[in-house]
């Protein structure tokens, strides 16, 4: 794709949920339709799959980070005071206890921390940037120890994490997905401030939000996504192949096959070029990105 439309990070979610989730966005990050995704380390497809994956995106550049989850799935630590049985809470849940300032912190330092050991020891390098399962990183307390851990984990390195709030003018000019936006930006609000005073950029827009149904074309969302204000933009999206394992594992299902249908579509690409912008590593976004290389960072601690 042409070099001279504007970079932007397309980033595929859930990358090591299920085998189907991860062939999805293999697929789509060789055909150069995604430019980044987030890994749920946890899962046994993450194991699997980790190494390969790494020799993929050295052929087929793009960023890999930890999507830290502390949702619905099975916790790798004892977690003790948020997983019950071992099993991590449901969003709901979650939120009420970040905004009522009651979540076990310490629990969630060291399930953090876990999941980054995970990435690591999978992939063979630090991630790149880190994001949430369910935006759940940007809440309160939540992204104080996200914030602090990175900083101290990874010092000196450009690991850029996932700002999910965006000015309302420019969400409501997309107007698809407008309540969501509103209401994980205002949770969520502070990230960006917080993240650059310690020295992690951040992007400086958000899209890639809708109900899930069937309401709006999955490539009406996308094309909206496209559009608007932005040096740093990040269009987030939940490409995958519907399994068996996926269907034990998270309620999100029809979905990910509709945005993996276009995603690889020549609509897409039309739809690419017609806006102006091309999938891009977050090092090449904004001004002083475009042009400049960056150097996968070994995991702390490496020689």
């Amino acid at each position: 794709m042409n070099d001279d439309l504007k970079a932007i990070v397309i980033c595929a979610d859930d990358y090591g949920l299920s085998e189907g989730v991860c062939e999805a966005i293999e697929a789509l990050v060789i055909q150069g339709r995604l430019s980044a995704t987030g890994a749920m380390t946890g899962l046994p497809a993450w194991r699997r799959r980790a190494a390969d994956f790494r020799a993929l995106t050295a052929r087929h550049p793009a960023d890999v980070g930890l999507h830290f989850t502390l949702t619905g799935q099975r916790a790798l630590t004892p977690a003790r005071g948020l997983a019950q049985d071992g099993r991590l809470p449901e969003i709901g849940s979650l939120i009420l206890r970040a905004l009522g300032r009651s979540l076990p912190l310490s629990a969630i330092r060291d399930e953090l921390r876990a999941q980054l050991d995970a990435f690591e020891d999978g992939f063979g390098a630090a991630p790149d940037f880190l994001d949430g399962h369910q935006h759940a990183h940007a809440l309160p307390g939540i992204r104080d120890i996200v914030i602090e851990e990175l900083a101290t984990r990874y010092p000196g390195r450009a690991l850029w994490v996932r700002n999910c709030t965006e000015r309302p003018s420019h969400a409501r000019q997309r107007r698809l997905g407008l309540g969501k936006a509103m209401l994980i930006g205002t949770l969520g609000a502070g990230l960006a401030r917080r993240a650059a005073e310690a020295g992690l950029p951040s992007n400086d827009s958000f899209r890639g939000l809708y109900d899930f149904s069937e309401r709006v074309p999955y490539r009406e969302v996308f094309r909206a996504s496209l559009s608007g204000p932005g040096e740093r933009v990040l269009v987030h999206c939940h490409p995958g192949v519907v399994d068996d394992e996926l269907r034990g594992l998270d309620p999100l299902l029809e979905p990910r096959e509709r945005e993996l249908a276009y995603l690889r579509s020549a609509d897409c690409l039309e739809d690419l070029v017609a806006a102006g912008v091309r999938p891009a590593r977050f090092h090449e976004t904004g001004r002083e990105g475009r042009g400049q290389a960056a150097a996968r960072p070994e995991p702390a601690g490496a020689a």
